[in-house]
C-alpha cells in the first residue's frame, strides 16, 4: 500500500518544505480528471498526485512553483481555465482548482539538549520567523519548553538524519562525550550545513575537534564548527548566552542572503 496523501503532507511539514496543493474543484464539458483529484508541488516539481498530466498538470505546476517562489505566505486562489483557450488543449471543457499554499518558515534550526541555555536560546527564537526542534532524552526537560517542537528521545543522535541539509544544529547537551556522537552524525549527513555550533569553551573545542578528527571528520567540516559558538558578548547568564548564541545565528543566516 502506497503513501497516502496525508502522510505526504505531513512528512513534508516535518521537513520544513514549503509546498501547494492543488485541488480540482470542478469541470464544465470534457476534463481529464475528476473533481477532487489532488496533487503536492514543492519547489523540485510535481511531487506526489495528479491533477490530469500533459499540458493542463504542467499549467498547474508552473502557477505552483510562481506561489512557492515568492517565499511569502499566500491565501487559497481558486481559478478556472478553459481548457482550449487558456491551456491549448483540443478539448474545450473548463476546469477549476484550487491553490492552497503551504508556506513553511524557511529557517529551520535544530537544537540538541534542552537544559538551562537551550531554554533561554529556544524562547528567544520562537520570536524570530524560525522553524525550532528541540531533542533530548530527559523528559522533565523537553516538558519545560514553550513553542517549539519538543522531542524525548533515548538517542537523539539517530534523528540527526529526519532534518534537511539547510539545517542549523546546535549541540548543547550535557558534556562533549554526548556531543560528539550527534555532531559525527552531523558530519555524515549535513557536512554542508550552513551552520554547526557547540556550547563550552575553547578547550572543550579542541577535545571536541580531535575527537571527531580521528573519528573521520573532514578538516572542512572541522573548520566551519563554531565551538565555543555564539557572539563574544555577554555574562555566562543563560539569557546573554542565548542572546550571543542568537546573535551569530542571524549573522550567518544573514551572510547566507548576500
Amino acid at each position: 500500500m502506497g503513501i497516502s496523501y496525508f502522510e505526504v503532507c505531513q512528512k513534508l511539514i516535518e521537513s520544513g518544505a514549503s509546498f501547494v496543493v492543488v485541488t480540482q474543484t470542478g469541470v464544465r464539458g470534457s476534463a481529464p480528471q475528476d473533481p477532487g483529484a489532488k496533487m503536492v508541488v514543492t519547489k523540485e516539481g510535481l511531487h506526489f498526485g495528479t491533477v490530469g498530466g500533459g499540458k493542463i498538470e504542467a499549467h498547474a505546476i508552473k502557477k505552483s512553483l510562481g506561489i512557492i517562489e515568492k517565499n511569502t505566505p499566500a491565501p487559497p486562489e481558486l481559478v478556472t481555465w478553459n481548457l482550449q483557450k487558456d491551456i491549448g488543449m483540443s478539448c474545450g471543457g473548463e476546469a477549476s482548482y484550487l491553490f492552497e499554499h503551504h508556506h513553511q518558515k524557511s529557517w529551520p534550526i535544530a537544537i540538541f539538549g534542552a537544559g538551562h541555555v537551550s531554554q533561554a536560546l529556544t524562547r528567544l527564537l520562537t520570536n524570530l520567523n524560525c522553524s525550532i526542534t528541540c531533542i533530548d532524552h530527559r523528559e522533565e526537560w523537553t516538558g519545560k519548553l514553550v513553542g517549539v517542537k519538543s522531542i524525548t528521545h533515548p538517542d537523539p543522535k539517530t534523528l540527526v538524519s529526519t532534518f534537511s541539509e539547510n539545517t542549523f544544529f546546535i549541540c548543547m547537551t550535557m558534556g562533549h562525550a554526548t556531543d560528539v556522537p550527534i555532531l559525527f552524525e552531523i558530519f555524515k549527513h549535513a557536512p554542508d550545513s550552513p551552520y554547526v555550533g557547540v556550547i563550552g569553551s575553547e578547550v572543550k573545542g579542541i577535545k571536541i575537534k580531535k575527537e571527531l578528527k580521528d573519528l573521520g571528520a573532514s578538516t572542512e567540516f572541522l573548520e566551519k564548527l563554531k565551538v565555543p559558538m555564539g557572539l563574544p558578548i555577554g555574562s555566562n547568564h543563560p539569557y546573554e548566552i542565548a542572546i550571543s548564541i542568537a546573535g551569530e545565528l542571524i549573522q550567518v543566516r544573514d551572510q547566507r542572503k548576500l
